[in-house]
């Protein structure tokens, strides 16, 4: 057994605290300064100030997120084999019990923290696996990464990226490759055109999946809005496979919108695609008297500061009063929210606000979240971060 770092050599990390908490994260004002300080994802071991171990994990003294707690076993070294199993262990959760591979070609393989690898999240979309880096730890095991997701996905094509931000604040340079051909996979039957490398996250919202397909059971004959519609998953759902009558889809970016319209296309699914801020086009249908049997709101993420919570809410308030302006009376709202700061709770006293400012009656059907390959660990609910409330309006 290759260790990466020899377990006896590990520099040591003492926190400031008393280790109370089993979340992986542990902040920068939370860890006393090391000396030598190890370099930017640094395996290291974590002691508290009562000398405590506390695990072993990465560090990175120039994030906010100091420490990556990624095993508490003192007999569990990270090493080649604890990536190998931790990644074994996603992908059977995935094909195995899951069993997702029946049902789509397009699912993520491994999501965070919700499974053990904190700063790591790979897509899989047909042939291309898309790998996204969160942390200088994760990125310095890149290539055995990758290598790992070979043995699983033999022939694979491979991208990675980090976000911008994400590469400053933990300090690493992604490196990123040119992006591949676009691919198409296909998800309940149906096909969607997925172009890694654009400014749309891994290419396609695997997390949806189930929720359009849930659509489908309030779309039969309907007249149907899908508001900030991205690349046109819930509006070819609501056609090609759940029977609407009439599909209206609008959004602002004119880039996705070509890509929606080939995806439509690929389901043989007639969509009016409309390129327009949701904002004074909502208003204006509500002053011209339209209504839809079906509208769902589905934006993109509000904010990434917890300082900038509040403006978020109140734009999804906004948003949310407009759109519930076009609903017909006894119709089907689908309201969504990706924005992981906002909690379930105050999303949904949003909903309730909205509908009061909106004088309209709000009836919560269901609230449901990400599908289950984007698990999250009881003790670490940030990677619990999708909200989709379906609702009937009066």
């Amino acid at each position: 057994m290759k260790n990466i770092e020899a377990r006896d050599a590990l520099p040591v990390v003492r926190l400031k605290i008393e280790r109370k908490s089993n979340h992986p994260w542990i902040f920068q004002k939370m860890v006393e300064k090391p000396e030598p300080k190890p370099r930017p994802g640094t395996i290291v071991e974590i002691y508290d100030r009562d000398g405590q171990f506390c695990g072993r994990g990465f560090y990175n003294g120039h994030s906010r997120i100091s420490l990556r707690v990624l095993s508490e076993d003192p007999d569990e070294a990270i090493d080649d084999d604890f990536f190998r199993r931790r990644i074994g262990e996603a992908v059977q959760l995935r094909r195995d019990i899951l069993k997702l591979d029946a049902v789509t070609d397009a699912y993520r393989v491994v999501h965070s923290e919700g499974d053990g690898l904190s700063g790591l999240v790979v897509d899989r979309f047909g042939s291309l696996l898309v790998i996204e880096y969160f942390s200088a730890g994760m990125w310095k095991q890149r290539d055995l990464v990758r290598r790992i997701l070979d043995e699983h996905f033999p022939n694979s094509t491979m991208y990675w990226f980090a976000e911008e931000h994400v590469a400053k604040q933990e300090s690493f340079d992604c490196n990123v490759p040119s992006p591949p051909p676009p691919v198409t996979i296909t998800e309940h039957g149906l096909k969607f055109r997925v172009a890694a490398g654009g400014r749309h996250k891994t290419g396609f919202f695997c997390d949806q999946r189930d929720n359009r397909r849930r659509l489908t059971d309030f779309t039969q004959g309907a007249r149907v809005l899908d508001l900030c519609c991205n690349s046109g998953g819930f509006a070819v759902y609501a056609k090609a496979l759940g029977g609407a009558e009439e599909v209206v889809a609008v959004d602002l970016d004119e880039q996705i919108i070509e890509v929606a319209k080939q995806n439509a296309q690929l389901n043989k699914a007639r969509i009016r695609f409309v390129h327009a801020d949701i904002f004074p086009w909502l208003r204006d249908a509500a002053n011209n008297g339209e209504e839809f049997d079906t509208v769902i709101l589905d934006p993109a993420k509000m904010t990434r500061d917890r300082e900038q919570v509040i403006p978020a809410l109140k734009k999804y308030l906004d948003m949310n009063k407009l759109a519930l302006g076009v609903v017909k009376p006894g119709g089907i709202f689908v309201t969504c929210s990706c924005t992981g700061l906002v909690s379930e709770e105050q999303f949904l006293d949003m909903i309730r606000r909205a509908a009061f400012y909106a004088n309209r009656q709000v009836q919560i059907l269901e609230v449901r979240g990400a599908g289950p390959d984007h698990p999250w660990l009881a003790h670490v609910q940030d990677s619990r971060y999708l909200k989709a409330v379906f609702c009937r309006v009066f």
